[in-house]
């Protein structure tokens, strides 16, 4: 949905409700667990694995990448990890724009964050235009908070001077080395837009990716049942409060004329979230 005067786009993601009436988080971070080397490793490394898989008719190469993707995320309880692994899945599927930069590969210890976005994603315009969007995500029990710090974190990356003291600089330049698209030649030519001494590197149009996920009163509580369509109605109603606090931040934030495509996870609980990722993954204390 367009935000009326601004560029960017809000769109909103509730969780299904089974045949039983039954909202069930955990089947989302089972699904997350599932894709997990998507988001965790590089394109280039995945295509490896599944080709000796094929050669051998196996799959312990790509399970040995699931079980080191794993291993990248923390067990830290108060982890954004979640929500930056949701937004990758909601931009490579929902958007269809691809990563060009994992952050989790560039981890040196699983115990600690990765300073920079919350991931690099790319497109490039039939005018040979290229849309780099910045990621930035919050996991908070509040949404008007979530918005304030999300889009606070954003900002930088999109609003400030290309110049080698700015905030996305040392992304800028991992792009340049470690962008990975798979596919070798496809990889150069992109690599060609970082280079300051390429034309090209004036080509690069800045836009964001931004997700809240956040506590939500509408789902049922207990062991009542939920009823799809009621939620729905209740997400449409709410929306119009979010929308209203996007907009006003992106007014503060000067974001006004960016194309920033916004992602409203409402949850049970953004706690309980948290929680039943690190459950599936193995690594919850």
């Amino acid at each position: 949905m367009a935000l009326e005067e601004c560029a960017a786009r809000l769109h909103c993601h509730c969780l299904t409700v089974d045949g039983n009436g039954r909202v069930k988080p955990e089947r989302l971070a089972e699904f997350m667990r599932n894709a997990i080397v998507d988001y965790a490793i590089p394109k280039s490394r995945l295509d490896k694995a599944r080709a000796r898989d094929a050669k051998y008719k196996s799959g312990s190469a790509v399970a040995a990448l699931h079980h080191e993707a794993i291993g990248t995320f923390t067990d830290l309880s108060n982890t954004g990890e979640g929500g930056e692994m949701l937004l990758c899945l909601l931009a490579e599927r929902f958007l269809k724009v691809p990563q060009v930069l994992c952050k989790m590969d560039l981890k040196t210890d699983s115990r600690m964050h990765y300073h920079g976005a919350d991931g690099v994603y790319a497109s490039i315009n039939e005018d040979g235009l290229l849309k780099l969007f910045w990621g930035e995500s919050k996991v908070y029990a509040d949404p008007t908070a979530a918005i304030r710090d999300c889009l606070t974190s954003l900002a930088p990356f999109l609003v400030e001077i290309d110049h080698e003291g700015a905030g996305r600089n040392r992304d800028l330049i991992l792009l340049s080395d470690k962008a990975d698209l798979s596919d070798p030649e496809l990889t150069a030519a992109f690599r060609k837009y970082f280079d300051r001494t390429s034309p090209l590197s004036n080509r690069v149009e800045y836009c964001g990716i931004a997700l809240i996920a956040f506590d939500a009163d509408f789902y049922p509580k207990d062991k009542s049942k939920a009823v799809a369509d009621e939620i729905l109605s209740a997400a449409k109603d709410e929306m119009q409060k979010w929308m209203k606090n996007v907009k006003n931040r992106l007014g503060v934030e000067k974001l006004e004329s960016f194309d920033i495509q916004f992602f409203c996870v409402p949850m049970p609980s953004a706690d309980g979230f948290r929680d039943s990722l690190l459950k599936v993954l193995g690594i919850d204390k």
